[in-house]
């Protein structure tokens, strides 16, 4: 079993420096972490985007007198 190891940038308070500064600017300074925060806001974005896509291509195809051609 493993109980951790020795960290300089602990020891120096550099992580946490780097947490207080990721919370104060509200961006991750980690790549996973912005991955994490873009996906989820791109989560809630898609089904609108979505939505609105297919209420165009509705509209599109119910216009009367258009026959598609350009």
């Amino acid at each position: 079993m493993s109980f951790g190891g020795f960290s300089w940038k602990r020891l120096l308070g550099v992580s946490a420096a780097k947490s207080r500064l990721s919370r104060k600017i509200g961006i991750p300074l980690t790549r996973s972490g912005r991955q994490r925060k873009f996906g989820a806001a791109a989560g809630c974005a898609t089904m609108v985007v979505g939505v609105v896509v297919v209420l165009l291509a509705m509209g599109i195809v119910a216009l009367p007198g258009v026959d598609g051609r350009f």
